[in-house]
């Protein structure tokens, strides 16, 4: 809890760079927490965490809970005039992804 570090990420040909604090961390033998925050584009605060919920011990539950709030008018603007159907798609799109690397991750191990 309290650590920071600086992350990147390239959309097209532009990189964003921005410090990801974590704000809580738990780690025991059936959960795993991790609540984090940074600010996105001088726009955005942007707060999202992961929950992994051992339910045995071939199954675990992924809760992924975020929220992102315009910290001046542009990114107040901009989220209101967001489309609600493409926010889910992103959010959709991180899940499966998520999905698909726990699916490899699994198989990789059993070989």
């Amino acid at each position: 809890m309290g650590a920071k570090h600086r992350q990147s990420y390239r959309e097209g040909k532009r990189v964003e760079t921005y410090i990801v604090e974590t704000l809580a961390y738990e780690d025991s033998g059936d959960k795993k927490y991790k609540k984090l925050s940074f600010v996105l584009g001088k726009a955005f605060e942007v707060t999202l965490s992961f929950t992994l919920l051992k339910e045995n011990d071939s199954q675990t539950r992924f809760i992924y809970e975020g929220q992102n709030k315009g910290i001046n008018f542009v990114g107040r603007a901009m989220l209101k005039l967001g489309n609600e159907k493409s926010n889910k798609n992103v959010v959709d799109e991180f899940l499966q992804r998520v999905e698909q690397e726990a699916v490899n991750n699994k198989s990789s191990l059993n070989h």
